[in-house]
């Protein structure tokens, strides 16, 4: 009967608790988007650039979601802001995208 009940509240206590983040997220389907960083560089952007990465059960993680890969990938050189993406689902499968507005 002990152990029973240590696991149930070893089980629960997984399922409840949780790291405190600095975004939302969902235990069931996180899909946000959320800013990053904007500049004192005003105007309207004339282009927009994007980086990804993926994520599979939470055990491999490949991509390049740096900013440096979303201005070369948008041929920016002057950053007006930079927005992210999170989609999430279960911890099966995440994809994540950094995107950087400027000119």
């Amino acid at each position: 009967m002990k152990k029973v009940l240590m696991t149930g509240l070893v089980s629960a206590s997984l399922m409840l608790g949780g790291c405190a983040t600095s975004m939302p997220v969902g235990s069931l389907l996180t899909s946000v988007n959320l800013p990053v960083a904007a500049t004192a560089n005003t105007g309207k952007s004339t282009k927009v650039g994007e980086a990804s990465c993926t994520s599979i059960l939470v055990l491999v993680a490949t991509g390049d979601c740096s900013i440096e890969a979303a201005k070369k990938a948008g041929g920016i050189t002057s950053v007006n802001h930079i927005d992210w993406k999170a989609n999430n689902i279960l911890g099966i499968i995440g994809n994540y995208k950094v995107v950087v507005h400027g000119n």
